[in-house]
């Protein structure tokens, strides 16, 4: 990862934050992209770009084209910003799955879109998306978030076949992820067997190295000790 530029949105987020922090310790630069104000200025390897709603494909683009410019180049995008709701179908808010929708796939989409020209004109473009192994088969409440990741994986498949030979597109699919989050919301399970942000990351910065150029359109399980 050394010298590669590097945006991650949800930034600020448990799994962001982990993301981040390995990229930048193995020698990247790093764009980090939230919804929630930035919390530091920028340095000549981080800048942080906060209050932008990627749902929006205008503040995709603006945010796209400010890391570009302060680095002068982009090879990797980190698509971590997403949202997780418990709801039956029956006794849920159908709205819940408009908003779901829009944070998991539509920020993917918007910031994938935004970033393509730049991608494109690396010598080894990579977009990563974070998918879920329960959106492989989706259980009593698990509803509007299982459909919108699996949105995010059909999205991982076609963009792949679109990009082929240019950028490759790849996803994870964690399990559970040990957060302090899941943790509280969660306190009876066995954390132990939950995989790690840090576990997490290890595969996100394989597939955006040079070591991942064969590997493309690929929806890799990383289901921890579940």
């Amino acid at each position: 990862m050394q010298g590669k530029v590097v945006i991650v949105t949800g930034a600020q987020g448990a799994l962001g934050k982990v993301v981040a922090q390995a990229a930048l310790a193995q020698g990247a630069r790093v764009a980090g992209v939230d919804y929630a104000p930035s919390q530091q200025g920028a340095t000549a390897d981080t800048i942080e770009l906060g209050g932008v709603d990627l749902s929006d494909p205008a503040q995709a683009t603006q945010a796209t084209g400010a890391a570009a410019t302060h680095f002068g180049a982009l090879d990797v995008l980190i698509n971590i910003a997403g949202a997780f709701s418990f709801e039956t179908i029956t006794e849920g808010d159908p709205k819940t799955w408009q908003r779901l929708y829009a944070i998991n796939v539509m920020t993917a989409l918007n910031a994938s879109r935004a970033a393509i020209p730049h991608l494109a004109a690396s010598p080894a473009g990579r977009i990563i998306n974070i998918g879920a192994m329960g959106a492989l088969q989706a259980a009593r409440g698990m509803g509007p978030y299982a459909a919108s990741k699996a949105g995010v994986h059909r999205l991982t498949e076609a963009l792949a076949t679109e990009l082929k030979g240019t950028i490759t597109v790849n996803a994870v699919l964690p399990s559970t992820i040990d957060t302090p989050a899941n943790r509280a919301a969660m306190p009876t399970a066995d954390f132990a067997k939950w995989v790690t942000a840090e576990e997490l990351a290890n595969v996100i910065l394989f597939l955006a190295s040079d070591a991942a150029s064969a590997v493309t359109g690929a929806l890799i399980p990383v289901s921890g000790r579940v």
